[in-house]
């Protein structure tokens, strides 16, 4: 390649009255960047005052689709100018580098001005919508969890136990430390909060009765049941996610291998067991804060707390929370399962379905759990 053909882009002005001639000279192209902007620029202003421009080519050794764009945004500004402007001495392929790259002014679209309360209402039935597909979908998936479950009742041969044990003891024994934390700590502030309230009527005793109900019944299940689709819900999201965004599930279908049956029904089964035992073991973590703060605060013996604590409630009061717990894990599950299959191919779309997995794994378990409220109070057990 000769000096010549990497000159820099550059132009020399001849004016004739009203008429312009902009003579263009040496290589239009991107590897002189700058330069050509510079170029492009100055060219536009060098038609000020002119009533016809010819943008002449003769002496343009080389030019590419960024030197074509920026000559013709210089032409359109010209003639935006009311600037008569027109290209001479240009060879057929630069004719072809000018019309295909020609320039084109953005198009400012103008939105329509919508009342804020028709908006409101759109979004709202937008909201709506979705949650509809949400439970459609769940459905759904939940169909297709009996079929294979069906399949591997009737064909124990199917089942995967090694499996089911690696994920029992992931979502069960490794979670212990936080569940038994948690609901420790939660039992001590419940008792703490009931003893101080019930004292002004004279009853702290009644605070026994209070955190005894209250953690069997609701609050023990439900913070388990939180914390689990926070841990273990967002854990089943990202791995099924990153399984999808390295196409290891296609190749299971491929293998002729069900996705459902190799990485769903294992974290399924190991959920709904693990569920209630970590529910178990969370009440006695809150009883116990409940009797160390009513030891500490009130001077309530841990006899004399066992003795009211066994006298406030009954077998139903401790079942009606370890049956909620199945039904629970059986939520959170699907809903980790099915966020985990909608990820695409990126990390961004990986990070905003484990979000949503434990956002909507939340939102379930609580309105699940209120559900359950509703229906054992109908029937007073």
């Amino acid at each position: 390649m000769s000096k010549f053909d990497t000159a820099a882009p550059r132009f020399s002005v001849e004016k004739d009255g009203e008429n312009t001639r902009i003579a263009l000279s040496g290589a239009w192209t991107i590897a002189a960047s700058r330069v050509l902007e510079q170029s492009a620029k100055a060219l536009a202003e060098a038609a000020h005052g002119a009533a016809k421009v010819s943008i002449d080519f003769a002496g343009v050794t080389r030019l590419d689709t960024a030197g074509a764009w920026l000559i013709d945004k210089a032409r359109t500004s010209i003639a935006a100018a009311g600037v008569a402007a027109e290209y001479a001495a240009v060879s057929q392929d630069q004719n072809t580098l000018l019309h295909e790259a020609a320039y084109a002014p953005p198009v400012v679209v103008k939105l329509p001005k919508l009342n804020p309360l028709v908006s409101l209402l759109a979004g709202f039935g937008a909201w709506t919508l979705d949650i509809v597909r949400q439970i459609v979908a769940g459905v759904a998936f939940l169909g297709e969890l009996v079929i294979e479950s069906s399949r591997t009742l009737f064909n124990p041969k199917l089942a995967r136990p090694t499996s089911l044990v690696y994920h029992l003891e992931t979502f069960s024994l490794r979670a212990v430390p936080i569940i038994v934390t948690i609901n420790f700590l939660v039992g001590c502030i419940v008792e703490q909060q009931g003893i101080f309230q019930l004292k002004r009527f004279g009853a702290p005793i009644y605070a026994v009765d209070l955190i005894g109900v209250l953690v069997l019944r609701e609050l023990g299940v439900l913070l388990t049941s939180i914390m689990i689709a926070g841990r273990s819900g967002s854990a089943i999201t990202a791995e099924i996610g990153s399984m999808k965004m390295r196409e290891e599930i296609d190749a299971l279908r491929v293998m002729g291998m069900s996705p459902i049956d190799v990485l769903i029904l294992p974290r399924l089964y190991a959920l709904i067991i693990a569920l209630p035992l970590l529910t178990f073991l969370g009440d006695m973590a809150a009883l116990s804060g409940g009797l160390l703060t009513a030891w500490i605060y009130e001077g309530i013996s841990p006899v004399a707390f066992a003795n009211r604590l066994q006298d406030a409630i009954g077998l139903n009061t401790f079942l009606v929370g370890l049956i909620k717990a199945p039904f629970m894990a059986l939520v959170i599950a699907i809903i980790a399962s099915i966020e985990g299959f909608k990820v695409e191919g990126s990390a961004e779309s990986l990070g905003r379905r484990v979000t949503d997995s434990v956002v909507n794994g939340i939102f379930m378990v609580i309105f699940v759990d209120g559900l359950f409220a509703i229906f054992f109070a109908s029937i007073h057990y």
